[in-house]
């Protein structure tokens, strides 16, 4: 059970909001809706529900896996975390500037699983997104945070059409402009931050917060006799 604990990490409702700002950021439901509607358009049948299930169980299942894959390939977490800022860079390129830069093909047959869930929802991105997170938030935050994704991405997935018909293109326009910014910054953030603890480990270690010191509550007993009566003051 101590083992397990120690495994999942101190939960923070603090983590896991400021994770699940960051990974919605990176699966961008609100920036993919013309990616669903063409596919509804051309007669592929989305359900809202499944998608977000298969993204929770690949996102889950990478998230628990992926610490023990770099251990046996022997890839220290810092590195990973850089690779995985130049790969959200990417993304917030294409977010910026509207171009394709990560290939997609649509595999036919449900698009619930392929190509929405993956690689659209839980792709390359979401795996290094969560991967890099794992150096400053425990496991149980980000279990928590890729639920909040999932319901966010349910939500939006189910008010699709609600949603482009009362907005118009230039409102999605600006966010998805809006989402690239930030995907951009937690990029350089990201690769700034890892690049810092490889080659200058010690500043990370100076800059680190002190801990706070343990607060040991003294029996009365052990109270000196040569404390000062309050009541005497008012004599």
């Amino acid at each position: 059970m101590e083992s397990l604990q120690a495994y999942l990490g101190t939960f923070s409702w603090w983590h896991a909001i400021s994770s699940f700002i960051f990974m919605i950021a990176i699966i961008d439901p609100i920036g993919n809706m013309p990616v669903t509607i063409s596919m509804e358009e051309k007669g592929t049948k989305i359900h809202p529900m499944r998608v977000c299930i298969y993204s929770l169980i690949i996102l889950c299942a990478f998230l628990v896996l992926g610490d023990i894959a770099l251990r046996i390939f022997g890839i220290r977490i810092e590195y990973f975390a850089v690779a995985g800022g130049f790969v959200i860079l990417l993304m917030a390129m294409e977010m910026l500037l509207d171009i394709e830069i990560f290939k997609s093909n649509d595999l036919g047959g449900s698009g619930d699983l392929v190509p929405l869930a993956f690689p659209l929802y839980a792709g390359p991105g979401s795996f290094t997104a969560l991967i890099s997170l794992t150096t400053d938030y425990s496991m149980i935050s980000l279990l928590v945070a890729i639920l909040l994704c999932m319901i966010a991405l349910y939500i939006v997935l189910k008010t699709t059409h609600w949603v482009t018909k009362y907005m118009k293109p230039v409102s999605l326009f600006i966010v998805r402009k809006f989402f690239g910014v930030i995907v951009l910054a937690i990029a350089m953030q990201l690769m700034f931050a890892n690049l810092l603890k490889v080659f200058r480990p010690e500043l990370v270690r100076d800059s680190a917060p002190t801990q706070m010191p343990e607060i040991i509550e003294t029996p009365h007993a052990d109270i000196p006799t040569n404390t000062v009566d309050s009541t005497a003051m008012w004599n």
